[in-house]
């Protein structure tokens, strides 16, 4: 049985939000590995607990509240993904691009990207590793009863004959497609020994480096702090780079930044290191610009994903701007209110070097 207080009698109904509320968090980051959307994910989690506030009249107790939750939710997941597409990330369309002078294009509204997750520091390590941007763009490629077994055996810890039981089939059915969905996962999921957590001092002074190159359009800078074969991808842009010189290239003529056009705040997302970018504007005021995701080991960062979906901001609790001109480096301007809404500037509107 999932870990979660047995409760012997049926609760009265109003202490329905003094008992759900503490599973909140845990139920929408259930529901946005299933998704992968965050603001699909908090969609439906409204309707979770709209269903449990339904049917609280006949819970009997007879399993823990945590596990009567999870299996409202998995099934609302699997009913809203009946009529729903996987949310990819650009590397998994297709082969990278070669031509990174080649101006890029965004994709039209037929597609739905995938999304990053903040993170909730109080967050054991093992649930942030479980929401690696690799592994939920990898179960996105699984069907979704399928990526349902995984997320409950893999993550959850359900026994098969839990899971069986829940989605209307036999625990050999269910084996069946944990066997499945584990060996397609396998080539995808990052390998636990390169895994590293955010707040490692040893990524401190990478970061650092990889912000101040950013801030300063140093891109010779940059490319030493990237692998060789480092991934660059920017949804909802679905071309994609691998290679320090492609990504070189790539910054160094479609980035709209100069010297002193960026100012990069550092986060966390997914379990790892990130930046919320934002982008100086002819009036001196910085615009939310773009989310980074970074997948780095102490030595070098291997990939990025950057989104360039301002409305994440405020999901990670962020302002859309920056009030007040840069200052000198290292300096920081004062948030303007998280409800300002302005849009960043194109992809190719400035070239780096100049503005």
């Amino acid at each position: 049985m999932p870990e979660g207080t047995a409760i012997a009698t049926p609760p009265a109904a109003h202490d329905f939000a003094r008992l759900t509320d503490p599973y909140r968090r845990e139920l929408l980051v259930h529901c946005y590995r299933m998704v992968g959307s965050m603001h699909d994910a908090e969609d439906l989690v409204q309707d979770v607990y709209l269903r449990a506030w339904r049917g609280f009249g006949g819970f009997e107790g007879r399993a823990s509240l945590r596990t009567w939750l999870y299996r409202i939710a998995t099934r609302t997941c699997l009913t809203a993904l009946e009529s729903r597409g996987r949310r990819p990330l650009p590397s998994g369309l297709g082969a990278p691009s070669d031509s990174p002078e080649v101006p890029v294009v965004a994709s039209g509204p037929e597609v739905s990207w995938l999304e990053p997750l903040p993170d909730d520091p109080a967050e054991i390590v093992a649930a942030r590793q479980s929401t690696r941007l690799a592994l939920i763009a990898a179960l996105q490629h699984l069907p979704p009863r399928q990526r349902a077994v995984l997320i409950l055996r893999d993550v959850l810890r359900w026994r098969a004959a839990e899971v069986a039981a829940l989605l209307d089939t036999t625990t050999a059915a269910v084996n069946s497609a944990l066997q499945r969905a584990r060996a397609q996962l396998d080539a995808a999921a990052p390998a636990e020994d390169q895994l590293v957590e955010p707040a490692d001092p040893r990524l401190r002074s990478l970061l650092d480096r990889y912000a101040a190159a950013f801030e300063t359009s140093d891109i010779p800078a940059l490319m030493l702090l990237l692998a060789e074969e480092a991934g660059w991808e920017m949804p909802p842009f679905p071309q994609w780079f691998v290679g320090r010189g492609d990504i070189a290239r790539l910054i160094s003529t479609q980035c709209p930044a100069g010297p002193g056009d960026l100012r990069m705040i550092p986060l966390t997302a997914n379990g790892q290191p990130a930046f919320a970018v934002y982008l100086r504007s002819d009036d001196h005021v910085f615009r939310a610009f773009q989310l980074q995701v970074l997948t780095a080991t102490p030595a070098e960062v291997t990939h990025v994903t950057t989104f360039f979906d301002v409305t994440l901001f405020p999901k990670f609790g962020l302002p859309t701007e920056l009030a007040g001109a840069r200052g000198p480096l290292g300096t920081r301007a004062a948030p303007a209110p998280a409800a300002s809404r302005a849009a960043p500037a194109p992809p190719t509107a400035r070239k780096a070097g100049g503005r």
